[in-house]
């Protein structure tokens, strides 16, 4: 039920008058008096109006229902001009509270028992009118109150849908948030232990200068490649949003997600900025879904991340795990060198720690991250090997 006036209204009320008149001829035969002026004026009035019947529900209601007893009273045929007032209850049914449409319906009923205790029924038997004059208001409200409580679903199942594209939206941003997250720390930590070593050295051991400035390069240059490839999805994504119909662009990676099998060029990249890392990998190395790889690279990422910025003098123990059913990656760092007061890990709530919690939950996977006693940290992920995307809850947590 649209709520303001439309052409559709317009063609109904029109379509009405022209039954109401054609109908009307037949009055004759029906045995009833001939419609002259006076009644083609009346059926008009009694028609005409619902072409606005959505702007002003209950007003065209009860104008038309009083044309309608001014045509009975008036002693003309009563099923000419009863389209109008019933399709005026249908509205008012359907578009305006319980009580006011009841109150409608039942002025109808009022008006054909009028019709009937005048003589003028669409029955000689006053039984029949009596049931008529309950059952078409009855089945006229009814069925508005059915299109009501349709039109009422269909207006939360629009309001559900744009929740969950905006929760989607929320969502996507705060992946790319991680993403750049885990890129820009990771790189930006290697690049500044680098830089700071390269400028220490730069006059008494000029080739560890020089390979300092390559690993700057070279870090430099792959934070720009994963950088690059994440702006040219977001743009593959604002041109499906906005496709003509023509079909979605093809995506244009400039490079493929970042997996397990660039681990070793982690490793090597973080030994180059004075941190002794030793990875290990066991069990049977297979290509795993992306979205796991991905995910336990990132972790990997973060948790080394931390120890460049906490722990800049400690050794990393990196242990990839291919198990039957599921992946582990634990990384664990011997303390050396760690800041006095590490709060932001020892309580476990930084910005990178909760990223590593949710891309865990994301992919059906459990984390624990947390001081050892013997001194260090240890972060240890598992991921299922089939796992896929968890979609969220709606109090937030895993489904």
């Amino acid at each position: 039920m649209r709520m303001r006036p439309s052409s559709m209204d317009v063609l109904t009320a029109l379509a009405q008058t022209g039954v109401a008149v054609l109908l009307g001829r037949e009055a004759v035969v029906q045995g009833w008096p001939p419609l002259d002026l006076a009644a083609y004026l009346l059926v008009g009035l009694a028609t005409v109006p619902v072409a606005v019947r959505t702007k002003a529900p209950v007003a065209v209601c009860l104008f038309t229902q009083l044309m309608w007893a001014v045509y009975i009273t008036a002693g003309y045929w009563p099923v000419v001009t009863c389209f109008g007032p019933m399709l005026a209850v249908y509205t008012v049914a359907a578009l305006c509270p319980v009580r006011t449409s009841v109150a409608c319906a039942a002025l109808m009923g009022a008006i054909w028992v009028y019709a009937g205790l005048l003589g003028n029924g669409p029955d000689g038997s006053l039984a029949t009118v009596l049931a008529q004059a309950v059952v078409f208001p009855a089945v006229l409200w009814r069925f508005g109150l059915v299109a009501r409580r349709s039109a009422e679903l269909a207006r939360q199942l629009r309001r559900e849908r744009d929740e969950r594209a905006r929760r989607h939206v929320a969502e996507e941003r705060a992946r790319i948030a991680r993403e750049l997250h885990d890129i820009v720390a990771h790189h930006m930590s290697v690049i500044s232990i680098q830089a700071g070593l390269g400028g220490y050295v730069f006059d008494s051991a000029p080739h560890t200068a020089r390979t300092a400035l390559s690993t700057i390069q070279d870090t430099s240059a792959e934070a720009l490649d994963e950088l690059r490839r994440m702006l040219s999805l977001l743009r593959d994504t604002d041109r499906d949003r906005v496709d003509d119909g023509t079909g979605p662009a093809a995506p244009a990676r400039d490079a493929p997600m970042p997996g397990l099998s660039r681990l070793a060029e982690m490793a090597e990249r973080v030994r180059a900025a004075g941190v002794a890392v030793d990875l290990r990998i066991t069990g049977d190395a297979r290509p795993l879904a992306p979205g796991v790889e991905l995910c336990a690279y990132r972790v990997t990422q973060e948790a080394l991340t931390n120890v460049l910025k906490h722990a800049p003098g400690a050794r990393v123990s990196v242990a990839l795990d291919y198990r039957p059913a599921h992946l582990s990656v634990t990384v664990t760092d011997d303390g050396a060198g760690a800041d006095p007061v590490p709060a932001t890990l020892a309580r476990g709530s930084g910005n990178g720690l909760i990223g590593m919690r949710e891309r865990a939950k994301l992919y059906g996977g459990t984390i624990s991250t947390g001081p050892r006693s013997e001194g260090g940290y240890t972060v240890c992920l598992t991921l299922p090997t089939s796992a896929r995307t968890v979609p969220p809850r709606e109090d937030g947590g895993p489904a």
